[in-house]
């Protein structure tokens, strides 16, 4: 009775397994880089490019010396990692799952946006854009074919997530967030972390599994009073170094923020930040269909988008206290974001403070000139 027993739990797992591996069916082809940066641009501004990066993907992470060692890894001919998309069966679009940050190094160096730095090899390309390259070079550059794994689009949307959390969960490196948490104990660190359980917050700020596990809420309310207190320079102190979020970059200037923060969080002004915070998540409540979304249906949050509502929002109340708008969104698109409400955020070099300010600005003065 055991051994049958038995034999039937192993029919029942080889039967999951055949059924598991249907889904994750793929195949790897190749494509020049011009190919797969052509197909990234066009038509991106309007969230129809044929290879996309999906919502919860959408900050650009890698500084300025990772990129330029990249692009000197491809010149060089060294192997690098395959770009892992998967299809969508109602579109035909392929959506990154990992790569993105190569992807968008790759249309950035030729779009002339990335210059070469800190290249130790090839020293020489130092202050380098594309443009400067040879056409011979140009061609070469353009023309090296890159591996991609095409998950075949028998897989759905739990099925991509799931590929997206085993890739990044491969080395867990802490995220800022969890290190803060560790590091920079203090008053302020907890008012954050309070914050976070706000159930206003909760229902109009969606995260996706994956980062909700390692303090995305956090990450989020600390960027908003952060940028929100230092707008429109972004620095915490006079300094040119310190504090400075175009030298340090954002998890740099964050920590700073947040050190300087712990060491006099008084309680008057954590109850007015309590306050600020409240009443810029009513606002957005009352204000913007889809909350902290950028479309009604996702299912995440995307960090530049966030911000860009989120301190627009509060500097527009700034300005009108009792500002209250009725029609955001164009008539029928009430659930998307739409040509009369498009917030610039850029595929590129998110955190620079003027790409921060244009953002930010647009929602402000935007919900001030609605008004």
């Amino acid at each position: 009775m055991i051994l049958l027993n038995k034999k039937k739990s192993l029919d029942i797992v080889e039967e999951q397994i055949d059924e598991k591996k249907q889904e994750i069916d793929y195949d790897t082809r190749e494509f020049t880089i011009e190919f797969i940066v052509n197909k990234y641009l066009d038509k991106d501004d309007d969230d129809l490019s044929e290879i996309y990066v999906p919502e919860y993907q959408r900050e650009f992470v890698w500084d300025n010396n990772r990129q330029s060692r990249f692009i000197e890894s491809i010149v060089l001919g060294l192997p690098i990692p395959l770009i892992f998309v998967a299809e969508i069966k109602e579109t035909g679009r392929l959506e990154i799952v990992d790569g993105s940050q190569r992807v968008r190094t790759l249309a950035a160096f030729l779009k002339n946006d990335l210059k070469l730095n800190n290249l130790r090899t090839l020293d020489t390309l130092n202050g380098f854009f594309f443009k400067d390259l040879s056409e011979a070079r140009k061609r070469k550059f353009k023309n090296t074919p890159m591996r991609m794994i095409v998950l075949s689009d028998k897989a759905n949307e739990d099925v991509r997530n799931d590929m997206f959390d085993r890739i990044n969960t491969g080395s867990l490196d802490l995220t800022p967030m969890e290190t803060r948490k560790g590091l920079y104990r203090g008053n302020f660190i907890d008012f954050i972390f309070d914050c976070a359980n706000n159930p206003l917050f909760l229902e109009l700020c969606p995260i996706y599994k994956y980062f909700k596990k390692r303090y995305e809420e956090a990450e989020l309310i600390l960027r908003f009073f952060a940028f929100s207190e230092t707008y429109p320079n972004f620095r915490i102190s006079k300094s040119i170094h310190s504090g400075n979020l175009e030298n340090q970059g954002v998890a740099r200037f964050l920590d700073e923020y947040v050190i300087q923060k712990n060491s006099y969080f008084s309680i008057d002004e954590k109850e007015q930040k309590l306050q600020d915070f409240q009443e810029m998540l009513k606002f957005v409540k009352n204000t913007f269909p889809s909350g902290f979304k950028k479309y009604y249906d996702s299912d995440s949050t995307v960090r530049p988008y966030f911000e860009a509502i989120s301190v627009g929002s509060f500097l527009a109340l700034k300005e009108k206290q009792n500002l209250f708008i009725q029609h955001i969104w164009n008539i029928g698109e009430k659930n998307n974001q739409t040509s009369n409400f498009r917030i610039p955020i850029g595929r590129y070099r998110t955190h620079r403070p003027e790409n921060m300010l244009t953002r930010i600005d647009y929602v402000k003065n935007k919900l001030l000139d609605i008004n």
